[in-house]
């Protein structure tokens, strides 16, 4: 399964400056604020968790909060997510990626989520 998500880097920046530092619990957690240290990498925590949400097929909603996908950074800087383990078990997942990116205004995420058994689809016309 795959999400993506783009976020203009420049509504972020609004949101916490209107509303300041209390802004960022809504959608993130001490540490990924600890870990976020500029409005570039925070954008991009906001694309990454909707591009999560949305390759789950749910978005953002009560099944499925913020808070229940978490991000982290490796040694290498390169991110990395954990769910909670409800939607590790409802939906059988085995295996996880995200790539998040920002250039020209822009934050991009691209999750990808690997399921125990994929599901066949009807890809004939």
């Amino acid at each position: 399964m795959i999400g993506i998500d783009l976020v203009k880097i420049d509504r972020i920046k609004n949101f916490k400056e209107r509303f300041g530092d209390k802004v960022l619990k809504k959608f993130l957690s001490d540490e990924e604020i600890d870990l976020a240290k500029g409005i570039n990498t925070i954008a991009g925590f906001w694309a990454a968790k909707e591009a999560i949400s949305k390759a789950l097929g749910l978005g953002i909603c009560e099944k499925c909060s913020f808070f229940d996908i978490k991000i982290f950074k490796d040694e290498r800087n390169k991110p990395y997510f954990k769910l909670s383990k409800h939607l590790i078990k409802e939906f059988q997942i085995v295996d996880l990626d995200l790539s998040i990116t920002h250039d020209s205004g822009f934050a991009i995420a691209v999750a990808c989520i690997q399921k125990k058994e994929i599901q066949k689809r009807n890809i004939e016309f």
